[in-house]
Parts: structure tokens; sequence; C-alpha cells
């Protein structure tokens, strides 16, 4: 009888165990936030659902009018409270959402880095100016550094640490922000637009629209306020490379650090896919470029 009533008790105490024990839900959803409150600056109509066409790792995101943040974190106990806004390529007219998107926040988090995916405002309507502060896709570039750091607390982000890469038109919008922070390409909403959007560092993957002729275009002033840069280039590109290093040279003789990847070859859009040559290897020259900048931690250092 004793046995049993022993027997019965340690099988009561292995049931509340499982019952207790928290449900495996798997991986947590990425959060979506809205890049505005409402309506971006000049919609003229409410936004709508944007489109999303393909299947992974080819998806597209087309008919973006409401601009948001896919936000991607790291492991907390990876997390180094380093932020990046991820715009990915498309020629402005949609968002190439695997390979230069989720992808790279991905890639990321494997850093410690919180990777926020912007889905910026495509297509490009027509007769407006790509090279202006009121750009509509800057606009959206410049309010989600400025939300991301307005919540740094919150997220457990340090507020001086929130980068910008770009791919491509991602790429060219990336040189557009990281350029002009000093004015807002829209009227001030609320108090998230008191806050800097000025990118704290920037990564360019094959920019494109960089040039006008044989120099920089004018849209692009460097001083030695511009954040520190790095480039990634292939010098077969069908959107010059001249345009990379362009930029590099003038943030040099402004006195800020940048560094410049140009490859022989594998011409344009290779984002994160993977494979045998050289320019497949610019993640890792990335990461050792944030280490050398003390964006992240040193390798091998804590």
């Amino acid at each position: 009888m004793r046995t049993t009533l022993i027997c019965m008790a340690i099988g009561s105490s292995l049931l509340l165990s499982v019952t207790l024990a928290p449900a495996d839900t798997g991986p947590e959803k990425p959060t979506v936030i809205d890049v505005f409150p409402g309506k971006p600056p000049g919609a003229k109509s409410e936004p709508k659902e944007d489109k999303v066409k393909g299947n992974k790792p080819s998806r597209s995101v087309q008919e973006v009018t409401k601009p948001s943040l896919t936000v991607f974190r790291p492991a907390k106990d990876k997390d180094t409270g380093v932020a990046i806004i991820i715009a990915p390529g498309g020629g402005y007219s949609n968002l190439a959402w695997d390979h230069e998107g989720e992808d790279v926040a991905t890639w990321l988090n494997s850093l410690g880095v919180s990777g926020f995916v912007l889905r910026y405002r495509v297509p490009m309507v027509k007769n407006v100016q790509r090279d202006s502060v009121s750009f509509p896709p800057h606009q959206d570039a410049q309010r989600a550094i400025s939300l991301v750091r307005s919540k740094a607390k919150e997220l457990g982000i340090n507020p001086k640490k929130i980068g910008m890469l770009g791919f491509s038109a991602g790429g060219h919008l990336t040189a557009l922000t990281s350029t002009n922070f000093d004015k807002r390409g829209y009227d001030a909403i609320d108090d998230v637009d008191k806050v800097s959007c000025r990118p704290d560092f920037s990564v360019l993957v094959y920019p494109a629209y960089l040039t006008q002729g044989e120099k920089l275009g004018a849209i692009f002033t460097l001083n030695k306020q511009s954040p520190p840069m790095c480039f990634i280039h292939a010098s077969d590109d069908m959107y010059t490379a001249e345009g990379s290093a362009l930029m590099y040279l003038g943030l040099k003789r402004a006195g800020v650090p940048a560094e410049m990847h140009i490859y022989a070859k594998d011409g344009h859009g290779f984002g994160m896919r993977t494979g045998k040559q050289p320019v497949n290897q610019w993640p890792k020259r990335c990461e050792e470029w944030m280490r050398s900048q003390g964006i992240l931690a040193a390798s091998g250092a804590p």
C-alpha cells in the first residue's frame, strides 16, 4: 500500500511538471511597425495593402503605399544592441524581399544585430524627382531611423549604433539618407520627428544612380559629419562602380572612415545568394569592417 502511494505521488508530480512546462511555440513571427501614423506625407488617398509575388527565395513586394518596418531580433544572449535598417533594391518599382531583405536580417541576427527591413513606397511615381530630400522613399527612410532611435530604450537598442544597409536602389536610398540627415524631407508630424534621422554608419551594396555624368550626384553632400561607410560593388556591374568609388573618395577627403571592396566580377544583384565567387564573401568583409569600426566587438573579444 505504501509503495502504491509513493508511485501515485511521483506520477502526480510528473504530471504537474509536464502541465506547467511552457509550450514550444516555435520562433516568434517578426513584428511589423508602421513607419507613419495614418497616411504618409503627400499621400492623396488611404494606404492599401501591398502585394507579395513569387515564392522564397525570390519574393517581390509590390505596390507599397503604407511604409513599414519588419523587425527581426537576435537571440537575447547574442544581442549586441546594434540595429540596422535594411533597404532592399528593386529599381524603385518593387522590393527584392528575400535575398536583399529577410535573408540579410537573418545574417545580421547571427551577429547579434537587430534587422529592420524597410518596406518603402514603390513604385516611384512619375515626374517625382529621385534625387530630392522630399522623395517619398527618402521620407520613409528618415522616419524609420528616427522611429527606431525613439524606441531604442524600449527595444534594448543602443541609440548611437543604428545603421543603414541598402542594395541597388536601396543603396541609392541609403546614400541619400546618409548625406541629407540635416534636413527633414517632410513637415514634422510628432515627437518622433524631433529625433535624429542620421545613420550612425552605412553599408552600400552595389548602389545605383549615384552618378551624374562622370561626377557624383550633387544631392550627395559629404563632409566630416557624414557617417562611416562601407561599399561593396562588382567591377562589371551594369550600374557603374564609379559611384561607389567617387563617394569613397569624397569621404576620404572629408576625413570620414570608409572602406571599399570592388570585386572583378559577378555583376549586379548578388545580394545574400551563396556561391564560390569572391564577391559572395562580402558579408564576412562587412562584418570585419563593423568590428574594425567598433560597431561590433573586435573578433575574439567578449
